[in-house]
């Protein structure tokens, strides 16, 4: 059984959105990061997204989500939503997976804080130590464990679209994303953070390319580093966003991840 959750700093606003300031409530934190398909592209097509949610991507109060203005708030669809500024965000990974960890009853706080930070249409270089979006993410991440507000169970990371462009970024793909998790580890001060990556089901170039950084993601072979394949799950019009569906059956594959390996909450 969950433990009592006590709530501090409790404000109603429009839409009935649970806001909770900062806190000394203890989460289970996880850092969403990579580009369109972390963000959420379920749903959107034609520049609208459709509004549909479906039950395993539904809102607790036990799932949090840290904002673009570093609160916490009861976390929704779409999460990503003050993040990925400038696009149409839907239905992402992230609460498919809050919902399955909250339901498995494996979570030692039994509060879920999600924080994303993903960004469409990045490639790794714009993730490297040193770039606006690293710079993001760290500070996010210390900024969401600010009064004791829990601890980063994991990162989750999708990402890798925008590198099959050209053969040279999709080449040294596999160095680059090796030294950003370890850059990130040191910079957070979590030597063992896992680390949870997708491998590609689509691209922005060949399918050569696609293929070489998908080998390159899933030849990753570093401790606390487990990856999940999104291969074969099904697109929107675009052949390269993940249907809403899709979305959610990736949130399960990455919770199922988590949970067998790395669910030592305590």
């Amino acid at each position: 059984m969950f433990k009592l959750i006590t709530w501090f700093s409790m404000l109603f606003v429009a839409g009935s959105t649970l806001v909770l300031g900062q806190n000394n409530t203890a989460k289970d934190i996880f850092i969403l990061a990579g580009q369109s398909n972390m963000a959420g592209r379920g749903g959107v097509n034609h520049g609208k997204w459709d509004g549909n949610i479906p039950p395993e991507c539904k809102p607790k109060r036990s799932i949090l989500r840290f904002t673009a203005n570093l609160d916490w708030e009861v976390a929704r669809e779409p999460l990503h939503v003050d993040i990925d500024v400038g696009k149409v965000c839907g239905v992402g990974p992230g609460m498919a997976f809050a919902n399955e960890i909250i339901r498995s009853n494996r979570s030692g706080t039994g509060i879920i804080g999600l924080v994303p930070c993903a960004v469409g249409g990045t490639s790794i270089n714009k993730w490297g130590k040193g770039s606006r979006l690293y710079g993001q993410l760290v500070k996010r991440a210390n900024e969401a464990l600010k009064d004791g507000g829990g601890t980063i169970r994991a990162i989750l990371w999708y990402q890798g679209e925008s590198d099959t462009l050209n053969k040279d970024d999709a080449e040294t793909y596999k160095g680059k994303m090796v030294k950003l998790i370890e850059d990130l580890r040191l910079d957070l001060n979590l030597p063992a953070l896992p680390f949870i990556q997708v491998a590609l089901a689509s691209g922005e170039g060949t399918n050569t390319n696609i293929e070489m950084v998908r080998k390159a993601q899933m030849g990753i072979k570093m401790k606390n580093v487990k990856c999940v394949d999104a291969k074969g799950l099904p697109l929107n019009a675009d052949n390269l966003h993940l249907t809403t569906m899709s979305e959610v059956k990736l949130g399960l594959k990455l919770a199922y991840a988590f949970l067998h390996s790395f669910s030592h909450f305590h």
